[in-house]
C-alpha cells in the first residue's frame, strides 16, 4: 500500500446494512411468488400467488379485456388461467393456475401500516420481470376513485417506484407479508402511487372466490352535490348546509319504486348524515341488497321520509 492510501474494506465481505438486509429478506422470501399477467387482447400486468392451490391476485383492469388470460410464473414458465371473479369497483380480480404447493405470500394487515413505514413492491413493470423497487408508506387512507367512478376507500399511498405494468402485483410490509396490491400511478408525476389495501382485496376476493362477484347495495339515482341556503339548513336542524340534490331516478330501480323524484335533496340515510354523493355512497356500502332503509329528503321545502328496499348494483355491460 502505497504512503497516503486509504484501506479499502473487500466488498464480499462487507455485511449489509439493515435496510437492505430487509430489502433482500423480502425479495427473496417472496419474489417466487409474483407472477405476470396477460391477455391476448393487451391487458398485461402483475399478480401474486396467494394460496398454494394457485389462486393469484391481481388487478380487475389488467384481467378485464378479455380473452385468453395467461400466468408467467417466475421461473419463466408460461400457464393458462382462469378467471374466477373481478371486481371493477375496487380494482381486484381473482384469478387461478392449476397447480399444488405453489410458492404463495403471506398475507398481512393493511390496518397496522404506519406513515414512514418501508414498503417494497415486486412486479413486471413495462415487462421487466420481477423488478424490485421499495420505499415508504407516504399517506394512507386516501381515497381513489376507480374507473367505475366509484370511490375506493383507504388507499395507501407510496413512493416506490411503480410503472405501468406493476398493476396487480404486491405491495410488501419488510416481514415479507401483502399488505398492498399495487394498482395506479399519477402519469407525469414522481413518487406517487397506490395501492389497495390487503383488508379490502381480502373482503372482496372472498365474495369473488364464494360467488364470482360481490354484491353491493345502490338506490338508482343519479345525484349531484348541493348547498341548502343557511335558513333551510338551520330550520331543519342540520349541522351546515351540504347535501345531496337528486338529479335522475332510474326506471325499474328502488328509487323509482318509492317514489323518490329528481330535485329531492337527500340529507339523511338511516339517521346518518348526508353531505355528498361520496357520502352516499360511503353509506350505501355497508349495506347488502334487499335491505330496507330510510331516506330523509327535503321537498319543495318540506321534510319527507321514503322509505325503500336497496336492489343489487348492476353488472357493468
Amino acid at each position: 500500500m502505497s504512503a497516503g492510501t486509504l484501506p479499502v474494506n473487500d466488498p464480499s465481505s462487507a455485511p449489509l446494512d439493515a435496510y437492505s438486509q430487509t430489502v433482500v429478506g423480502v425479495v427473496e422470501a417472496v419474489s417466487s411468488a409474483v407472477v405476470g399477467v396477460r391477455t391476448w387482447r393487451g391487458g398485461a400486468g402483475s399478480g401474486v400467488v396467494f394460496a398454494p392451490d394457485g389462486y393469484v391476485l391481481t388487478n380487475s383492469h389488467v384481467v378485464r379485456h378479455g380473452g385468453e388470460l395467461q400466468v408467467v410464473m417466475h421461473d419463466g414458465r408460461a400457464i393458462a388461467a382462469q378467471r374466477i371473479g373481478e371486481d371493477p369497483h375496487s380494482d381486484t380480480a381473482v384469478i387461478r393456475v392449476a397447480g399444488d404447493g405453489l410458492p404463495s405470500a403471506p398475507l398481512g394487515d393493511s390496518a397496522e401500516l404506519r406513515v414512514g413505514q418501508l414498503v417494497v413492491a415486486i412486479g413486471n413493470p413495462l415487462g421487466f420481470q420481477a423488478s424490485v423497487t421499495a420505499g415508504v408508506v407516504s399517506a394512507l387512507g386516501r381515497t381513489l376513485r376507480a374507473q367505475t367512478g366509484r370511490l375506493i376507500e383507504n388507499v395507501i399511498q407510496t413512493d416506490a417506484a411503480l410503472n405501468p405494468g406493476n398493476s396487480g402485483g404486491p405491495l410488501l410490509d419488510g416481514h415479507g407479508r401483502v399488505v398492498g396490491i399495487n394498482t395506479a400511478i399519477i402519469a407525469g408525476s414522481q413518487g406517487i402511487c397506490f395501492a389497495i389495501p390487503i383488508n379490502t382485496v381480502v373482503w372482496v376476493a372472498g365474495h369473488l372466490m364464494r360467488e364470482g362477484r360481490v354484491r353491493r347495495a345502490y338506490l338508482g339515482i343519479s345525484a349531484q352535490n348541493a348547498h341548502l341556503p343557511p335558513v333551510a339548513a338551520a330550520r331543519f336542524a342540520l349541522d351546515d348546509t351540504r347535501s345531496v340534490q337528486v338529479t335522475e331516478v332510474h326506471a325499474q330501480t328502488p328509487a323509482r319504486f318509492a317514489g323518490l323524484r329528481s330535485g329531492d335533496v337527500i340529507v339523511r340515510l338511516d339517521g346518518e348524515r348526508i353531505r355528498s354523493a361520496d357520502d352516499l355512497q360511503r353509506a350505501l356500502g355497508v349495506y347488502v341488497p334487499e335491505r330496507r332503509v330510510a331516506l330523509e329528503v327535503l321537498r319543495d321545502g318540506a321534510p319527507v321520509v321514503i322509505e325503500l328496499v336497496l336492489a343489487e348494483l348492476p353488472d357493468e355491460e
